[in-house]
C-alpha cells in the first residue's frame, strides 16, 4: 500500500471536482482522463460514478503507479492506463462521450496544449462533454497572488509551462467544435471550465 505514489492536491480537490463531473457527465458513458498522475482521482471517480467507464491515461512513466492504485482498488469500471503522449497521435483512433483533465495544461508547453485539443476535438463523440481542472488566467491577469506564484514556481522549471490564459484555452476549443458552458468556481483558485461538442 505504501509504494503507490501519493498526491495531497487529489485528496484536497476530489470532492468539489467529483460534485461537477456528477453534474456534467451525467449523461455520459464512456470518459478518457488525460493525464491520471498518480491515478487517485480514476479511483475515487471511478467508485463514486459507477455508471462510466474510466478510461486512465498519461505518459508511460506513470503507469507503474497508476496501476498500484487500480489493483488495489478493484473496480470493474475503471481500465487500465494508456499511453498518451499529447502530440502523438495513437491516442485519437477510440471514441469518448467525456474527457477529463486535471492539472495538466500548466504542465504543458503550448504545443502540447494544442495537440490536447487536437486530439479532444478527434476523440469527442458529438454532444460530448469535455471538463478541464486546473487555475486560468482571466483578461491576461493573475486571478491571486498564490497563482502568480505558482506561475513562476512552473516558469522556474520548465519556461514553456506556466497558468494559462482562459481566452486562448477557449479559442483552442472552439476551433474544435466545442462551446463553453460552464465555468465553475473551485477551492484553492482553480477553476472547472465545461464545453460541449454541439456539431
Amino acid at each position: 500500500m505504501n509504494d503507490k505514489p501519493f498526491a495531497e492536491s487529489c485528496e484536497q480537490n476530489r470532492e468539489p471536482i467529483l460534485a461537477v463531473l456528477a453534474e456534467v457527465f451525467a449523461d455520459c458513458r464512456r470518459v478518457l482522463e488525460i493525464g491520471s498522475g498518480t491515478g487517485q482521482h480514476a479511483v475515487y471517480f471511478g467508485a463514486a460514478l459507477p455508471h462510466l467507464v474510466w478510461q486512465t491515461a498519461d505518459v508511460p512513466a506513470h503507469h507503474a503507479g497508476i496501476l498500484a492504485w487500480l489493483g488495489d482498488a478493484a473496480l470493474p469500471n475503471v481500465r487500465p492506463p494508456l499511453a498518451l503522449e499529447a502530440c502523438a497521435s495513437d491516442w485519437r483512433d477510440t471514441r469518448y462521450d467525456a474527457v477529463f483533465s486535471a492539472n495538466t495544461l500548466h504542465i504543458m508547453g503550448w504545443e502540447q496544449v494544442e495537440c490536447f485539443f487536437a486530439g479532444v476535438g478527434a476523440v469527442l463523440e458529438p454532444g460530448g462533454v469535455l471538463a478541464v481542472y486546473g487555475p486560468f488566467n482571466y483578461g491576461g491577469a493573475f486571478t491571486s497572488e498564490s497563482n502568480a506564484r505558482f506561475d513562476a514556481w512552473l516558469k522556474a522549471r520548465d519556461p514553456a509551462s506556466g497558468v494559462r490564459d482562459f481566452e486562448a484555452v477557449d479559442a483552442r476549443a472552439r476551433a474544435q467544435g466545442l462551446v463553453l458552458q460552464r465555468d465553475f468556481a473551485m477551492p484553492a483558485n482553480n477553476r472547472t471550465l465545461v464545453w460541449r461538442r454541439m456539431e
